[in-house]
C-alpha cells in the first residue's frame, strides 16, 4: 500500500472516509443541519425555507449544478406524518383533550417539521453529492483499434 497523505478511502466501498474532506469543508452531517455550503462552510446553502441560492456568496460554488430534486419529500412527509400521528392518538388516549387542542398542537408541529425535514434531507443530498463530486453519467466512445 503507497503511502500517499490525504487519499485514504474505504477499501470495500471506495468513498472517502474522513481524511478526504478538505480542509474548510463540512461535514455532510454539519452541513445539512446548518444550511452550510459544502464547499467553504458558510451558512449560504438556502435562499428561504427549502429553496437552494443559486451560488455561494462567499465562494461562489454554483448550487445549481446538482440535482437533489424533490427526492426527500415524500419519504420525509410519510415519516413525519407516521410518528406524529401515533404521538397524536398516544396523547389522545392518554389525556383526552378537547379537538380544538389537537388542531392547535399538530397542525403547525407538523408544518415546522416538514419544512425542517425538508431542509435537512436536502442539504444532506447536496452536500453528498459535492462531497462525492457526483454528476449526470454520460457515455464514453471508445476507440476502435
Amino acid at each position: 500500500m503507497s503511502g500517499a497523505a490525504g487519499a485514504r478511502r474505504s477499501p470495500r466501498t471506495k468513498l472517502p472516509t474522513g481524511d478526504d474532506i478538505q480542509k474548510g469543508q463540512p461535514p455532510v452531517w454539519r452541513a445539512a443541519l446548518f444550511g452550510l455550503c459544502p464547499e467553504c462552510g458558510a451558512p449560504t446553502l438556502f435562499d428561504g425555507p427549502v429553496k437552494f441560492r443559486e451560488k455561494c456568496g462567499s465562494c461562489g460554488l454554483d448550487y445549481g449544478r446538482y440535482n437533489v430534486g424533490d427526492g426527500p419529500a415524500a419519504f420525509l412527509t410519510l415519516i413525519i406524518g407516521a410518528l406524529l400521528i401515533a404521538i397524536a392518538l398516544t396523547l389522545d388516549a392518554v389525556v383526552r383533550p378537547p379537538l380544538w387542542v389537537h388542531v392547535v398542537l399538530w397542525v403547525p408541529l407538523t408544518a415546522a417539521a416538514v419544512v425542517y425535514g425538508l431542509r435537512v434531507g436536502k442539504g444532506a443530498l447536496l452536500a453528498s453529492e459535492h462531497q462525492r463530486q457526483a454528476a449526470e453519467g454520460r457515455q464514453v466512445d471508445e476507440e476502435d483499434d
